[in-house]
């Protein structure tokens, strides 16, 4: 029995065997592409031959010896600058009117006080009394009827009681006005200067 078992198994393998044969021919026998129209060979392109090499004879123009001097940097001078344009020249400008006549009302003539209508001023007391003196300058501004019309003090003497009383006194003056080219009265400032001194 077990002899016919080992033929049965046999038969089936080479049944098998063959088979798998049979099915591999036939799909070879089908998978053989036809063959198809020649392709014509392409034609061979013609290339020129290449220029021979230069012998050493027919070599190109020799390179220039190196110099055995070094390379150096030539500066060159900047441009002389255009020279700057002569000023033109002054134009002499017309006389002044001022230097050629005085203007008619400016005064020419200043003022100054009237001998018998400027009393000096009384000394202060209590400056009298501190032994202050000094001078002071007052500078005043004189309408055209002779009259003061503003005092300022231009210079102190250093003592207030002094200042004051010159101010008080000068308040009270009278003035020859001021006068223009034709004589006429017109205002005008002077300086009156008053000093006090301890006799």
């Amino acid at each position: 029995m077990p002899h016919g078992r080992w033929a049965v198994v046999g038969g089936a393998f080479l049944l098998g065997w063959l088979l798998f044969a049979l099915v591999w021919l036939a799909g070879r026998g089908d998978g053989v592409a036809a063959p198809g129209p020649e392709q014509p060979a392409a034609a061979a392109q013609v290339f020129e031959p290449l220029p021979r090499p230069a012998t050493a004879g027919d070599a190109a123009t020799p390179l220039p010896a190196p110099s055995a001097e070094a390379p150096r940097v030539v500066e060159e001078p900047p441009a002389a600058a255009a020279p700057a344009p002569l000023p033109a020249e002054p134009v002499p400008l017309p006389p002044s009117i001022e230097e050629s006549a005085p203007i008619a009302g400016e005064a020419v003539q200043a003022p100054s006080p009237l001998a018998e209508q400027s009393p000096s001023p009384r000394y202060p007391l209590e400056a009298l009394r501190r032994g202050d003196s000094g001078t002071v300058v007052l500078q005043v501004q004189v309408d055209a009827q002779g009259q003061p019309v503003s005092i300022d003090v231009a210079e102190r003497s250093g003592s207030r009681d002094l200042d004051r009383a010159a101010l008080e006194a000068v308040s009270r003056w009278h003035f020859e006005p001021a006068r223009d080219a034709a004589g006429t009265p017109v205002p005008g400032t002077l300086a009156v200067p008053i000093d006090f001194k301890l006799e």
